[in-house]
Formats: C-alpha cells, structure tokens, sequence
C-alpha cells in the first residue's frame, strides 16, 4: 500500500487495485492448520477423487481470504471493511510444488473489484463494490460485494 485512500478520491465505477494470488498444494496444508479447515478435499488426492473432483482443491475460505486482503490493502489504514460477502461458483485447482519453495507453472488467479455505489450515511462515507476472483482463464470463481468506510480530507 503506497498511500491512502480517501472518499474523495474514488467514483463510482471506479476499478479496485487488482490482487494476483497463486495457490500451491503446500499453501492449502498450511491454510487447513491455520484455519482449522482439515476436509481432505483440500488435501488427500485419493479422497478428493472418491468425491468427484479431479483433485485436492482450493479452500473457498482461502478465496475469502484473498478477497479481504484484496480490499483491506485497497482502503488503507484509516479505512476498514464493514462488510464482505461471497460465492463460491465453480472449483480451483492448486498448483503442484516443484521444489520445497518453488511451485509449478499454472493458474494464477486474480482478484479484481469495482465501485458500484459511493454514499454518505450518518458519519460514515461509504462505498459499495462488486468484487470477485478470476481464474487464469479469465472466468468468475468467486464473486461478491464489499462496503468499506473510508475517511475523508480535511478541511
């Protein structure tokens, strides 16, 4: 984050700074200790498959997560999120590991947002936004709506 956001600054349909993210098998061990999330959906490829998917998949809750960072980076320290809600519409795969550090060649996702609605209401200024993550084709995986707050300039 270089500097902060301000009401002021934003319109509405105004595009929110995009956030690439890339999901590794390793990342999705360690977001299921984080979060307490241990499906073996997202993890054990045999189990994943007796389920129907071609493989082990990316945490939805990850995809949340994404979305948060995505718009608490783009609001700045002296705004805040009030709201953020999402649907997850079709499944992602991670990318395998090449190495203990390095990951394979694949997807990308990106997360991406727009304002649909700047208003004042009581103290807070507020904006509305559509927000969602991408796949590397381009479709809609995840898709949702944000209010954030964000301050004013002084007078």
């Amino acid at each position: 984050m270089s500097s902060q956001l301000y009401w002021e600054d934003v319109k509405e349909g105004g595009e929110i700074t995009p956030l690439p993210k890339v999901a590794t098998t390793q990342m999705l061990v360690k977001f299921a200790g984080a979060s307490g999330d241990f499906n073996p959906l997202h993890y054990e490829d045999i189990f994943a498959r007796e389920q129907g998917m071609e493989r082990p998949i990316v945490h939805g809750q990850l995809k949340r997560a994404w979305l948060c960072q995505m718009m608490v980076d783009w609001i700045g320290e002296e705004g805040w999120l009030k709201k953020l809600s999402c649907q997850f519409r079709s499944v992602d795969l991670p990318r395998f590991m090449a190495s203990l550090t390095d990951c394979k060649d694949g997807e990308t996702w990106q997360c991406k947002g727009k304002i649909t609605k700047k208003y004042v209401e009581g103290d807070e200024h507020l904006v509305e936004c559509e927000i969602e993550v991408d796949n590397g084709k381009g479709e809609k995986t995840t898709t949702g709506t944000a209010v954030a707050v964000l301050p004013v300039r002084s007078a």
